[in-house]
């Protein structure tokens, strides 16, 4: 009775008190590392409230963030994800309207001096009076240093991404600046595995995160 591997993923359990906007962009926060993403859907209905579904490029990527990602604590509930059943009436019509809708996104999305690969560069100077420390590589420790993160970024989309590597402790924001954070391990070694595995990682499409050690 297994429904065939496809390249849309169904979840269910999710919290259902958490906002649209905010499910959706916490979903590809963690499910973008297994493979381009097409569209995510979650609807408020009454019918459709505590479920989403992920739309995957490829077949492979749905299929190991399904094993990955099954039970994983999202939002204090435990995900349930399933294949899409391929002959679903209300996938089939959200996969033909997902057509129309990343062009809002983008539109919504684009920050000034974003969108440009040379204004990416230049970006970094801009904290440059903030934290000098950022543009020398500082030895290894426990604590890494995020930079270029996008503006909706929350602690729990950061939590999310980086405590499936061993030793993670904690991550903390920096007050009035949300496009810098901090992230503590257990030990150094510990958090270079996750500097090497998230770095460039994309939050969004046009913001590649940074990372670095933190100035002790």
């Amino acid at each position: 009775m297994d429904v065939r591997p496809n390249q849309t993923i169904y979840i269910n359990n999710l919290n259902e008190k958490i906002k649209k906007e905010e499910l959706k962009k916490s979903l590809y926060a963690i499910f973008s590392q297994f493979g381009q993403i097409l569209d995510i859907v979650a609807l408020k209905t009454l019918k459709m409230r505590g479920q989403a579904f992920v739309i995957f490029k490829e077949i492979g990527s749905a299929s190991n963030a399904l094993r990955t990602m099954q039970g994983f604590p999202f939002y204090d509930k435990p995900m349930r994800i399933a294949y899409s059943k391929s002959d679903s009436d209300i996938v089939a019509k959200l996969k033909g309207t997902f057509k129309e809708r990343p062009k809002k996104v983008k539109v919504t999305k684009v920050v000034p001096g974003t969108d440009d690969k040379k204004d990416k560069r230049k970006k970094p100077a801009s904290t440059e009076n903030a934290a000098p420390s950022t543009q020398t590589e500082q030895p290894p420790n426990q604590i890494l240093f995020l930079t270029n993160l996008p503006e909706e970024t929350n602690e729990m989309m950061l939590s999310m991404l980086f405590n499936q590597f061993p030793g993670f402790k904690e991550v903390r924001l920096v007050p009035n600046r949300h496009d810098i954070a901090f992230v503590e391990f257990t030990t150094e070694l510990q958090s270079n595995a996750a500097k090497e595995a998230l770095q460039g990682f994309k939050i969004t499409p046009t913001h590649a995160m940074k990372i670095t050690f933190a100035k002790k």
